[in-house]
């Protein structure tokens, strides 16, 4: 027998796991607070570990039509362009875990699973916005979910999937502290690659490293636009809940002081920068963090971590296979035994992930006598150190 499923947003850690328990023949209600379903922001990298799952779901079509394959990862100094280390990406990479490195933009990878989900069919797939999430309550045999518009929604379990702000987490941990500001600001920005000197265009995912602050670039939407995006400890910018702040190159300027050679050429050739202020949570200490009963959580709902380690969206679609893997077309008195199967299967790696992201903000913003460390151990190592086979092959 089949479950009906709640799942509280309607982001990209929902829409895959909505989508991969609906192709285990689950009947699935997806509530949005948005009143539109959509996606704001800019680039995604994708490493193999979740493009893997995302051609498990049958998306490689869709994915190849919106994705940017980079060459190469590339680190740099941002006083210079003196090359530090070099990982070839692209085919080499695929070859060697089964599954290619993509860039893509944030609001396509959305649409591209919204469609998939769309595809079902509204008998199996319920799409609704304007549902903000109030209070969960877990019965025996249900949970049964208000909204702030006073509906009500009651299925055989609950999915949190609202993010590093939502509601849901309180009703699997009520112990959870509030999300903790690290101290660092994020600047991002999109050119259309026509507007750079040939010389400038970019077919690989470039990294400047610091004095606290890096920077990244990297193609998008089939290597005709560029994501760029700069971070750096600063004043953290406006309202630590909106991460689409409206911001300014003076703004950035500011807080990087001007970088040298074509990453200040960069940076000066955006039209309009976005900034938002980093938070995350402490790693995760136990699978009691991920499921309680009915209720699971995915990506950040569970473990939000700082974006130095580009594994914010692929944790997320990591979590949703897993955990219509752990269900399978089990019923709804199997879900409390697969949902504490999937939190114990899948914490301590994203522990890793947060705990491992902590460190690389460490190391790309390093100063001193570290960052000479850092910038030898680069240089001799070079691939040794960019290549994460734990991550990627995972």
């Amino acid at each position: 027998m089949a479950a009906h499923i709640l799942v509280a947003g309607g982001g990209i850690g929902g829409l895959a796991a909505a989508l991969a328990l609906a192709r285990r023949g689950h009947r699935i209600d997806v509530l949005e607070q948005a009143t539109a379903f959509g996606e704001i922001g800019a680039g995604v990298q994708l490493g193999p570990n979740a493009t893997r799952r995302l051609i498990a779901l049958n998306l490689e079509q869709p994915l190849k039509a919106i994705a940017a394959l980079p060459e190469s990862l590339v680190i740099r100094s941002a006083d210079g362009d003196a090359e530090l280390a070099r990982m070839p990406l692209g085919k080499s990479l695929q070859q060697r875990y089964g599954a290619p490195y993509c860039c893509v933009h944030r609001a396509d990878l959305h649409t591209l699973l919204l469609r998939a989900a769309q595809a079902r069919g509204a008998r199996q797939m319920s799409l609704n916005v304007g549902v903000r999430v109030g209070e969960a309550v877990a019965g025996d045999a249900s949970v049964c979910v208000s909204s702030a518009n006073a509906r009500a929604w009651e299925g055989d379990a609950l999915v949190g999937a609202d993010g590093l702000w939502g509601t849901v987490r309180q009703q699997v941990d009520a112990s959870a502290a509030a999300p903790r500001g690290t101290g660092h600001t994020a600047w991002r920005g999109l050119l259309h690659q026509s507007r750079l000197p040939a010389a400038r265009r970019s077919r690989h995912v470039d990294v400047w490293l610091g004095p606290r602050l890096h920077a990244v670039a990297y193609p998008v939407r089939g290597g005709t636009w560029l994501n760029v995006v700069v971070i750096a400890e600063s004043t953290p910018a406006g309202d630590a809940r909106d991460w689409d702040q409206a911001s300014s190159f003076a703004a950035l300027q500011q807080a990087t002081g001007r970088c040298g050679g074509s990453l200040q050429t960069l940076l000066e050739a955006m039209p309009v920068w976005r900034a938002w202020s980093l938070h995350d949570r402490a790693p995760l200490t136990s699978a009691g963090g991920m499921a309680n009963g009915r209720i699971a959580l995915v990506g950040d709902a569970a473990h939000p971590m700082v974006p130095y380690l580009a594994q914010g969206a692929g944790m997320a679609i990591e979590d949703a296979v897993a955990l219509a893997d752990a269900l399978g077309e089990g019923g709804p008195a199997e879900i409390p035994a697969a949902f504490a199967s999937y939190a114990a299967a899948r914490w301590q790696r994203n522990a890793l992930v947060q705990t491992r992201a902590r460190r690389n903000g460490d190391i790309f913003h390093a100063t001193g006598a570290m960052r000479w460390g850092r910038d030898l151990a680069m240089r001799v190592l070079g691939k040794r150190l960019l290549d994460q086979p734990w991550l990627y092959a995972g």
